[in-house]
């Protein structure tokens, strides 16, 4: 059977599979789908191997049966968050595994379809859910959320220096009006920015929309939750191999690996050890992962990527 051809290239592909030293028999997890570009690698190199492809959006579950449908037999399609990694290797009667990938943010196909409501470029209702099926929408978090949460929010997951300003524009355009498409957000946020945010490079738009995706996918309390998760299902010698895309989530990563590479806790001045605690990951590179220049012309998306690896002692 011929495989199809995919001209989508995932972000550090070669550094992924390297970094997840990938054993023919072994079981591997990819706990962020997408448009399987990362996976198709690892079930390629699989012999007697099994993959779990997990992602919350369907829509990349569907579109994953053609992309690995050389490789469909070894391949276990799963519809859930990566947060409920234990949930969903237990329904899978799988105790531990022997490496996971995850490729944090949102995904090119759900950035490309203007209709899930992700893009500021596009006029479309304001959704921003990666799951369909979850309740909470953008539309709720813009026209319901109290104007210092709104603020918060901006400030925190988006770093929007004009977070307090921005926050109360959209209270008061809601007041007149319910905002319910992403180009009406939009209007409101260049009403709320000085005319030099507004000729700057990037879209001022750009920080507001990551905010709200974050607050509506509860995407920061995933990755914490995923990664304090995974460590424990790794098989010795196993790898967790991590690509963030933001300062916040990279920050959760590294500090949550840094804390299971560490051994004792006792106060430096005990002259024994008596929390027992030892070290349960190396971490294979110190300082991330990052593309290369030919990757950063070639996909400028790639541009904040950082990836992240530890090794299950």
């Amino acid at each position: 059977m011929s495989e199809p051809s995919y001209t989508h290239k995932p972000v550090l592909l070669e550094e992924c599979i390297q970094a997840l030293a990938i054993r023919p028999d072994g079981i591997y997890l990819d706990g962020t789908l997408g448009r399987a570009g990362h996976s198709r690698e690892i079930a390629r190199r699989l012999t007697s191997g099994r993959l779990i492809c997990v992602d919350r959006d369907q829509a990349a579950l569907d579109a994953a049966e053609e992309r690995l449908a050389p490789w469909r037999d070894k391949v276990e399609l799963v519809h859930s968050n990566f947060c409920e990694l234990d949930a969903i290797l237990d329904g899978l009667k799988l105790d531990r595994v022997d490496g996971m990938l995850f490729d944090l943010g949102v995904s090119s196909p759900q950035l490309d379809d203007p209709s899930r409501g992700f893009s500021y470029m596009a006029d479309a209702p304001l959704d921003m859910r990666m799951d369909k099926t979850d309740t909470l929408t953008a539309r709720t978090v813009v026209n319901e959320w109290p104007q210092e949460e709104l603020r918060r929010i901006l400030w925190q997951y988006g770093e929007e220096r004009y977070a307090s300003a921005i926050a109360g524009a959209i209270v008061r355009a809601r007041d007149k009006e319910e905002i319910a498409t992403t180009l009406q957000l939009v209007d409101v946020l260049r009403s709320a920015m000085p005319a030099a945010a507004l000729r700057e490079k990037q879209h001022p738009a750009k920080r507001t929309f990551q905010a709200i995706r974050i607050a509506v996918n509860d995407e920061l309390t995933a990755v914490d939750k995923m990664v304090r998760a995974a460590v424990p299902r790794l098989n010795a010698g196993g790898r967790l191999a991590v690509i963030s895309f933001h300062s916040l989530e990279d920050r959760i990563v590294k500090n949550a690996l840094a804390e299971f590479a560490k051994g004792c806790t006792c106060p430096p001045d005990f002259p024994v050890c008596v929390c027992g605690k030892k070290p349960q990951v190396k971490l294979v590179n110190r300082k991330p992962i990052v593309s290369g220049p030919a990757e950063l012309e070639e996909n400028p998306r790639a541009r904040s990527a950082k990836l992240r690896v530890a090794e299950k002692l």
